[in-house]
């Protein structure tokens, strides 16, 4: 299913754009939307980042025993992982015409990764094929609610802004991107990125994802060229300096750009117009939440690209995140946007 048509959505943008406080230093999706030609858009959204194979360990132990001693758990899998990859799949799944530009190695492992993506529709003629560097991979210990996440960075860190195709990017109405800190020579191109997907009329979001150095630096020069930003709640207090999270929301508003926070059980939460926006988190059992916040930043996406209201936008999103956890991994339980609208 393709969206309607984009111009159908330019009084949308129009409003949105005007209703948002500048006083407050906020952005939008940016009013070059005014200018979209739906003729020269092949995507809704182009997504650059990170994609790897993930194998996930349920049940893991905390403290798994060395000297070569076996330990059985209850369940393992290998499923298509990356914030980007996971955020791509979520997408093309809800409706949206998508593209993913990344790079892989030329492995099995980087194989198994374009496989599945184009499986899930998404169009990965852009992804770069890496001889050089194996694939990154990533193993992901689940115990219940909680996990921890190993990845050996292979081809991930390689990732350079020069690597998406400005011809790609022309051919978007949006461009998210994932994992800045996991991708340092991406990071220190993507202010340039930005402002060259937008000058053609799109436009941006990113999420950082965490940062492993702790640092969180580096984001001053591309924040404002950032139409929607996407932390969860510790990113987004690591990011603005500000321990209670409302304050953290206002600050990062501040700085040039929409913030949208995920916040697991208390839902999600942004800032626009003066005003704090809000949207509750859905019951839930929960089967693994590796992914969820990946599919929620589709839910967004979509629901934005289609015109609708932020806090509806927040509502879609929550419900494509919480309804990914029913299943293991990232993608086996994403939702169709009538599963979502339902």
């Amino acid at each position: 299913m393709l969206l309607p048509d984009v111009g159908a959505n330019h009084g949308y943008f129009r409003s949105l754009v005007n209703t948002f406080d500048k006083s407050q230093g906020l952005t939008t999706f940016h009013n070059s939307w005014e200018r979209v030609v739906v003729s020269r858009t092949t995507f809704d959204l182009l997504v650059v980042g990170d994609a790897n194979p993930d194998v996930i360990v349920s049940g893991a132990p905390r403290h798994p025993e060395f000297g070569q001693r076996e330990q059985l758990v209850p369940a393992a899998g290998l499923v298509l992982g990356g914030s980007g990859a996971i955020t791509a799949y979520g997408a093309a799944r809800l409706g949206l015409r998508t593209a993913f530009a990344g790079r892989v190695g030329d492995d099995p492992a980087g194989a198994f990764v374009l496989d599945a993506l184009r499986s899930g529709g998404v169009d990965v003629s852009g992804c770069v094929v890496d001889p050089a560097v194996p694939t990154a991979m990533t193993v992901i210990l689940v115990d219940g609610d909680d996990r921890a996440i190993l990845t050996a960075s292979g081809t991930l860190d390689r990732l350079t802004a020069a690597d998406v195709s400005l011809g790609l990017v022309e051919r978007a109405a949006h461009v998210h991107v994932s994992s800045f800190f996991l991708q340092p020579q991406l990071a220190a191109g993507l202010p340039g990125l930005f402002r060259t997907a937008r000058a053609a009329g799109a436009s941006t979001s990113l999420d950082t994802n965490d940062d492993p150095a702790g640092l969180w630096a580096g984001l001053d020069e591309v924040l404002p060229v950032t139409d929607v930003l996407l932390p969860n709640e510790a990113e987004a207090r690591a990011i603005s300096g500000k321990p209670d999270i409302e304050d953290a929301v206002r600050a990062l508003a501040a700085r040039g750009t929409l913030p949208v926070v995920k916040r697991g059980e208390h839902g999600a939460l942004s800032f626009a117009d003066g005003e704090l926006v809000k949207a509750p988190a859905r019951p839930a059992t929960v089967v693994d939440a590796v992914g969820a916040g990946d599919s929620f930043n589709a839910g967004l996406l979509a629901a934005l690209l289609r015109g609708q209201q932020l806090r509806r936008a927040l509502e879609v999103a929550v419900a494509c995140g919480t309804l990914s956890t029913r299943a293991a991994g990232g993608t086996a339980a994403q939702p169709t946007w009538e599963e979502v609208i339902s």
